[in-house]
């Protein structure tokens, strides 16, 4: 199966252009206000509506209540919810049902202990996304353009389908793809000019390297 690729933090047209047009089976949304890749949700309606069917609309959450996702949800045609706080997976479940929405889990990874959340939030979720964990004194939850060791999932099986995360960029993402075979990858920082600023050319360099052959 071909590697899928998700371009998050959009913020601009160019951005959302670039990353349809090459490919990208997933674009993402942040509604986290922290966030330099934060959008407001009138300005995300007006780039959802540029994108195809076949491509899924994702918005980014970070420990959202419930007021929030359907403030979002009321004027944002989302397909799909990306939870990336420290959300438990029965406030996973609490979403999917609230929203109808098929959830992904974000699960912060860092050494091997990191791995035993993967089965209880891959009960919960209907995807995962492994990233690196932040730093403990982080401003945010990702997108710091941190890696991890990808060795820790080589061989791994999991219950869901899942994306990897955590530092990608053009250059290491044939690697990355290499150690895990990991069947998604998410990108955000690894592909801007600078911070929120999504790089046309970056994004289609980053998905023409994530979905060729790996010899």
């Amino acid at each position: 199966m071909p590697v899928s690729v998700k371009i998050c933090g959009l913020t601009e047209p160019a951005g959302l252009g670039a990353a349809v047009d090459a490919g990208a089976r997933y674009v993402g949304f942040v509604f986290f206000p922290k966030s330099p890749r934060h959008i407001a949700p009138d300005r995300a309606a007006d780039l959802a509506a540029r994108v195809p069917l076949g491509v899924a609309k994702v918005g980014l959450f970070v420990n959202p209540d419930d007021a929030l996702l359907g403030d979002v949800l009321s004027g944002v045609p989302l397909d799909m919810i990306q939870l990336h706080g420290s959300e438990a997976p029965a406030r996973v479940a609490e979403v999917k049902a609230l929203t109808g929405l098929p959830v992904i889990k974000a699960v912060g990874m860092a050494e091997p202990r990191d791995l035993d959340a993967l089965w209880d939030y891959g009960l919960a979720a209907d995807m995962l996304l492994i990233d690196a964990k932040p730093p403990p004194d982080a401003e945010l939850p990702g997108g710091n353009g941190l890696a991890f060791d990808w060795r820790l999932l080589a061989g791994r099986q999991m219950l869901k389908p899942w994306l990897l995360a955590g530092g990608l960029t053009p250059d290491n993402v044939t690697e990355a793809l290499r150690l895990t075979r990991a069947p998604g990858v998410d990108v955000s920082s690894g592909v801007e000019s600078a911070p929120g600023i999504k790089d046309p050319g970056r994004i289609r360099d980053f998905i023409a390297r994530a979905t060729a052959p790996i010899l």
